[in-house]
């Protein structure tokens, strides 16, 4: 059976209300605070900084956001829930989604439809 697809929270630089969030630099900020939390994460004197793959920051349209990935939860709850509450405490607007997997035929057929 397949696996499920890994829930992701898109959490939106924008209240309730209808206001833009601030700073305009929040995404960036907020991402770069989780960058320690993932696979492949350098750490010491002669680390970079890179985005966890859990938590980024992204453009939709002209919105800036980050997104999150549940599997967080699983490596580290107390950063998975800071971030979601992050998010609550801001009136941020969040909205949950999951990356659709096609399977091998509809690759195809996607590709024979593109010519």
């Amino acid at each position: 059976m397949a696996e499920a697809a890994p829930i992701e929270y898109f959490i939106q630089g924008i209240t309730s209300t209808g206001k833009k969030f601030r700073p305009s630099d929040w995404s960036e900020r907020l991402a770069g605070v989780m960058s320690c939390f993932g696979p492949g994460v350098r750490k010491g004197p002669n680390a970079y900084m890179q985005y966890s793959l859990y938590v980024r920051p992204t453009m939709i349209g002209d919105l800036k956001c980050v997104i999150l990935d549940s599997r967080l939860r699983d490596i580290e709850p107390m950063a998975f829930d800071f971030v979601l509450n992050f998010a609550k405490d801001n009136d941020l607007v969040v909205t949950e989604a999951c990356e659709l997997q096609l399977d091998h035929h509809d690759t195809e057929s996607a590709a024979q439809n593109t010519r």
